[in-house]
């Protein structure tokens, strides 16, 4: 295994002040895992814990708090007296997150479909036109994806289970590391605006049989391109 390191830095980082609770970890790890999840930090790349903090100008409480937490999520892996290293890609629990991520998300659509009120589509709506309004800009990509991200949450938060997104997330990140690697063009902005869109007007249409197999070809268009993924880029996945 060839392992990176992150590039040293006098700058401190600034870190938004969100997260749950606002607290110094959560907010190390929010960007910590968005920097792993958009590749930013690569696999194989060893975290130090004294450089962590003085990047983010906090002690090494909060690093190691976030740490756990990333541990948890699959993302990094701690060697005891040693050294944390961001992981592969792991194809196995990729895998299994999908199907986890794909039953919920399909009955989420179903019961959108034949539950919501109005004011709940509206809100969903307006989430997607801000997805639609950045579709062929390459350079607002990581946008794209947030708005992609915020999508999906505002259906958990439709049905009163925002807790729920909260631990999906927390185990997809395997997946959303897989997406990154497919280079964005206009054409695949489209195609996921256009997923997007066949889920919003089952749910405006009040058809549940078609917001669950919307949501059912939407999420399975990245697991069907693993292997692909996988051969064109080695390096970035576990071995089998």
């Amino acid at each position: 295994m060839s392992e990176r390191r992150i590039a040293d830095s006098t700058a401190v980082r600034a870190i938004p002040a969100g997260g749950a609770g606002g607290s110094a970890a959560a907010r190390v790890y929010d960007d910590l895992r968005d920097r792993i999840v958009n590749m930013e930090i690569l696999p194989d790349t060893i975290l130090s814990r004294a450089e962590l903090a003085r990047e983010y100008g906090v002690s090494q409480t909060p690093i190691r708090e976030a740490m756990q937490r990333l541990e948890q999520d699959g993302l990094v892996r701690t060697f005891p007296q040693s050294r944390t290293v961001v992981t592969r890609i792991d194809a196995a629990e990729l895998f299994e997150a999908h199907f986890l991520r794909t039953a919920v998300e399909i009955e989420v659509a179903r019961q959108l479909a034949t539950g919501a009120g109005e004011a709940t589509l509206a809100v969903i709506e307006a989430r997607m036109k801000m997805h639609e309004a950045l579709v062929g800009d390459v350079d607002q990509i990581l946008m794209f994806y947030e708005l992609d991200r915020a999508f999906h949450e505002q259906l958990f938060i439709a049905i009163g289970h925002p807790g729920l997104h909260a631990m999906l997330t927390g185990r997809t990140g395997h997946h959303a590391r897989a997406r990154r690697l497919e280079l964005p063009t206009p054409e695949h902005m489209r195609r996921v605006a256009e997923e997007h869109r066949a889920v919003v007007e089952a749910l405006h249409a009040r058809d549940g049989d078609a917001a669950a197999a919307a949501m059912r070809a939407h999420l399975g268009q990245t697991i069907a391109r693993i292997e692909a993924l996988r051969i064109r880029h080695p390096d970035a996945f576990s071995a089998i």
